[in-house]
C-alpha cells in the first residue's frame, strides 16, 4: 500500500493505460480521480478498481482550458498527476491536414501542459507532488505515418526535463512513462490525415504487452522516484538505438 491515502488523478481513466492504472493505484491505496470525456466508461472503471467508493469521476476535454481550469480547483490537492490522456496517429505527412496536426498538439502537449500547470501552484505551496506524463518511445524515434504524434511527444520530453530542473528544489518530482506497444486501442483511435478516426487495430498492439503489465511496472517507477521508465517488447531498445547508431536507425525506418 505505497499510496495510501494519496490523491492520484489520471487523465485518459476510461481505457487503455489509463484504465490499468487506475485499478494498479487503486490496489495500492491511492483515492483516485478519474477524467475523460466518457462518463459511462470512467463509471466502468471507477467499479472496477478497489474500493470504488473512495474514488471520483472528473469529466474532462483537455482541449478546454476553461474546463481544465475549473476542473483542477474541483480535485483540489493532487499527490499524483498522471497525464495519460491522448491520441495517435495513422497518416503520411504530407497527406495530412493542418487541422489534424493542430488536433493532436492541442490535446496531446498543450492539454498536457495545461492541465500541469492548473495543479502546479498546489503542488508548489505543498513543496510536495509528483507528475507522471506518459510519452511513448515515438517521444524519441520519429517514424513514418506519425510526425504530428511524434512531434507532441517530443514537446513533452522538452517541457518536462525544463520542469524536473526549475522544480527540483521545491520536492517536484517528475517520471516519464515511455511504452512501446501496449495492447491498447490507441491504433483504432488513432487519427487518420482527414481527422477521422483510423479505426484498425495494428498487429504491433494485437501482441503487445498487455497494460495491466505495464501498469504494474509504471507504479512501481513512480513509488521508487524514478526519473524515466521504459515499457513494452523490444522496440523500447529503439530508444538507446537512436543514441548509439542513430544513423542505422534513420535507414531501418525508411519508407521503401
Amino acid at each position: 500500500m505505497r499510496f495510501a491515502n494519496k490523491t492520484v488523478w489520471i487523465t485518459g481513466g476510461s481505457s487503455g493505460i489509463g484504465e490499468a492504472l487506475a485499478v494498479a493505484w487503486s490496489r495500492e491505496g491511492a483515492r483516485l480521480i478519474l477524467s475523460a470525456r466518457n462518463v459511462a466508461e470512467l463509471e466502468r472503471v471507477r467499479r472496477a478498481c478497489n474500493d470504488p467508493e473512495l474514488h471520483r469521476i472528473l469529466p474532462l476535454d483537455l482541449t478546454d482550458t476553461g474546463a481544465i481550469n475549473a476542473a483542477a480547483k474541483q480535485a483540489g490537492d493532487v499527490d499524483v498527476l498522471v497525464h495519460s490522456g491522448g491520441v495517435s496517429q495513422r497518416s503520411l505527412a504530407a497527406e495530412t491536414d493542418l487541422a489534424t496536426d493542430r488536433a493532436i498538439m492541442d490535446l496531446n502537449y498543450f492539454g498536457t501542459v495545461a492541465l500541469t500547470k492548473a495543479v502546479l501552484p498546489s503542488m508548489l505551496a505543498r513543496k510536495s507532488g509528483h507528475i507522471v506524463p506518459i510519452s511513448s518511445v515515438i517521444g524519441y524515434v520519429g517514424i513514418p505515418t506519425r510526425s504530428a504524434y511524434a512531434a507532441s511527444k517530443h514537446a513533452l520530453h522538452g517541457f518536462f526535463e525544463a520542469l524536473r530542473a526549475e522544480t527540483a528544489k521545491d520536492g517536484i518530482r517528475i517520471t516519464m512513462v515511455v511504452p512501446g506497444y501496449v495492447r491498447t486501442k490507441v491504433s483504432e483511435n488513432a487519427l487518420r490525415g482527414d481527422g477521422t478516426a483510423y479505426g484498425k487495430l495494428d498487429d504491433t498492439h494485437a501482441k503487445a504487452m498487455l497494460p495491466e503489465r505495464a501498469a504494474e511496472k509504471i507504479v512501481d517507477a513512480v513509488a521508487r522516484n524514478r526519473a524515466e521508465v521504459r515499457v513494452g517488447g523490444k522496440e523500447i531498445w529503439a530508444v538507446l538505438l537512436r543514441r548509439l547508431l542513430p544513423g542505422l536507425l534513420r535507414r531501418v525506418l525508411r519508407v521503401r
